[in-house]
């Protein structure tokens, strides 16, 4: 087999294909690249069982047809420092012998059989399916405004991963650790057709950088697992079993108090504050007039304390409240207008973060759960 193709195309995709990669593999084929030569097309698979990510790279002088392995650090770091410039490929079908030049350069190295690579799993042919099409950005911006709050308790496997509700009119994304919670729903297009799945936290951020430059995406529902394919890649990736919880049951009902703050001044306050938090619990009190929220944080083991004003507009009397800072700081740095609107109705029930605007085909909610306070 041969084929030339440009240095640092193929260094972009054999870098976006690796993110599928494991540091450590149970079987050690995985750390190889499948690659896979038909035509003037060659495909490149990496795998970790669980997800499968393959990139399609148009090559020239192509000879033969056949598959190999290749390690997948050392071709990286290889391709990472050569210079801009079309590179063959020469493998010899008899010993796998792999001989790669360029004008100034050779490297040699054996590649192991492409029989030897773990095949895609299908459960079978007539399995019921969903598909749809729709924008790349899409799906981003429903990982994006997500992916923080997912939960890590390995006793809760389902919250471990993103919720992707499908509706014939819109995708609903959601997130919780039982503390915080984000519902993101998009209506930039209609799916027609209505299910639901739950992406670990590696495919959805595999699918946020490696599909970030393609304008569409198929994605393809299965019962135990999704394929998402562009004219560049393909790439399959299993659920996490289970039921995630009522995430509507969760989201109050009826906030009859309402908080509208600049979100840049709570922000940079909440992080100066919270330098002085006390890091078991991450505690910062909020005590809320009319025009002005005042935060106040301690840490009694050191004797530190701090607090901050910031201008701010209420529709209750008065009250006092307590959330965590980190939490706090992931929240709004994840919303991005200027003002923020809190909907509060009393201190032991959660808050609803809200931007000022929505954009457009879209809702973003997040909540927050409080935590107690026994005296401002």
């Amino acid at each position: 087999m041969k084929f030339n193709v440009p240095s640092k195309t193929l260094y972009n995709y054999v870098s976006s294909v690796s993110k599928v990669i494991n540091s450590k593999n149970a079987l050690a084929i995985l750390n190889n690249f499948l690659f896979v030569l038909d035509d003037n097309t060659v495909t490149i698979t990496a795998s970790d069982l669980e997800n499968r990510l393959t990139a399609r790279v148009p090559v020239t002088e192509a000879e033969g047809n056949g598959s190999f392995c290749i390690d997948a650090r050392r071709l990286v770091d290889l391709l990472k420092e050569m210079p801009d410039q079309g590179i063959t490929f020469n493998i010899d079908d008899n010993n796998l012998a792999v001989e790669i030049t360029y004008p100034s350069g050779n490297y040699n190295l054996i590649a192991l059989s492409g029989n030897e690579y773990p095949s895609n799993n299908n459960d079978g042919e007539d399995i019921e399916k969903l598909e749809f099409t729709c924008p790349t950005e899409q799906l981003i911006k429903g990982i994006d405004n997500t992916l923080f709050a997912v939960g890590n308790d390995d006793l809760r496997p389902q919250m471990m991963g993103i919720l992707w509700d499908i509706k014939p009119d819109a995708i609903t994304f959601v997130a919780t650790d039982t503390r915080k919670l984000v519902k993101y729903r998009n209506e930039m297009s209609a799916p027609g057709v209505e299910g639901s799945c739950i992406i670990p936290i590696k495919p959805a951020t595999v699918i946020k950088n490696v599909f970030a430059k393609e304008q569409e995406v198929k994605v393809t529902i299965e019962p135990k697992s999704a394929t998402f394919e562009s004219p560049s890649f393909t790439f399959n990736c299993r659920f996490i079993k289970g039921t995630f919880p009522d995430y509507n049951r969760v989201i109050p009902a009826n906030n009859p108090y309402t908080l509208t703050i600049d979100r840049h001044s709570f922000l940079n306050a909440v992080r100066r504050v919270g330098v002085f938090v006390d890091p078991g619990h991450g505690l910062v009190k909020f005590k809320l007039t009319p025009d002005k929220l005042i935060m106040k944080a301690q840490d009694n083991n050191y004797l530190t304390s701090a607090w901050e004003s910031v201008p701010c507009d209420f529709t209750g009397s008065e009250m006092v409240i307590g959330f965590s800072a980190p939490y706090l700081i992931e929240i709004f740095g994840t919303l991005s207008t200027s003002d923020i609107v809190i909907k509060l109705s009393d201190p032991s029930r959660p808050g609803v973060f809200l931007p000022s605007e929505n954009d457009t085909d879209s809702e973003l909610l997040m909540l927050l759960m409080p935590m107690t306070v026994s005296e401002f």
